[in-house]
């Protein structure tokens, strides 16, 4: 049967915008507050246990935030949502775009936000301070796609020893994706890494010489290659770029 050429440009079409269709969501809503630091980045101490790196999370520039229910027990952690406020004497339409990088709890809340996070809520600085004087907000969130710079990274964590104790945490996972399981190649076999909290994965006494990884994130069949090594003199601390950027 053949199709007319309406029906097939129709179908061109769907094609073309059904990846950007995956990532439609309506609105949520909820409500918001935030938390003082003397810079208004993000904390280091961040339940999801991205350190240093979590205060400011790449070009986000410190808009970050702690969950309550969206923590879903560290899933939850290096997502991406966008948050608007609903006063709109004050409130810009875009609000804020922001990663969570903490589990937090206010009265009622679905974030805890930094304070440059916050701030974006306004539609200007005046709008913003005003909003401040609220305390806690009512807002509307939806998850949207995370737009890192650069490739996936993988973070050993100050807590690991060489040899003796492997940590480590997998930043910049872009679009709408939540990492859920990782893997290290030892004796001929894939041995899982547990899930220590948020989004800290481990292993016990782990290869003495080059560390092979794998994982899994939520949207993909297929474990992800990261094409690299963590080599044998890996120190608590180290960065290692992979050459996968997930999209």
């Amino acid at each position: 049967m053949e199709l007319s050429f309406k029906h097939q440009l129709g179908l061109v079409c769907v094609i073309l915008l059904f990846p950007a269709l995956c990532y439609c969501q309506e609105y949520t809503k909820s409500r918001a507050t935030f938390y003082s630091t003397s810079d208004g980045y993000g904390t280091p101490t961040g339940a999801c246990g991205f350190g240093e790196y979590g205060r400011k999370m790449n070009w986000y520039g410190g808009r970050v935030a702690g969950v309550s229910g969206l923590w879903r027990n560290g899933a939850g952690c290096g997502t991406c949502y966008q948050v608007r406020c609903l006063v709109p004497e004050l409130c810009d339409t875009n609000g804020a775009y922001l990663v969570a990088t903490d589990q937090g709890y206010g009265d009622r809340t679905d974030f805890v936000m930094s304070p440059r996070a916050f701030l974006k809520l306004g539609r200007n600085e005046y709008s913003s301070e005003e909003l401040k004087k609220y305390g806690t907000v009512d807002i509307e969130y939806k998850r949207v796609p995370c737009t890192y710079t650069g490739n996936v990274l993988f973070h050993i964590k100050e807590t690991s020893t060489n040899p003796g104790y492997f940590a480590l945490v997998i930043l910049n996972v872009n679009g709408i994706h939540d990492v859920t399981a990782v893997e290290l190649y030892q004796m001929g076999q894939w041995k899982s890494l547990n899930r220590n909290s948020g989004a800290v994965f481990d292993f016990p006494n782990p290869p003495s010489g080059e560390i092979r990884l794998r994982f899994r994130v939520s949207g993909m069949s297929d474990w992800v290659d990261p094409m690299i090594v963590i080599p044998s003199n890996w120190q608590p601390g180290n960065t290692y770029a992979t050459k996968v950027q997930l999209k």
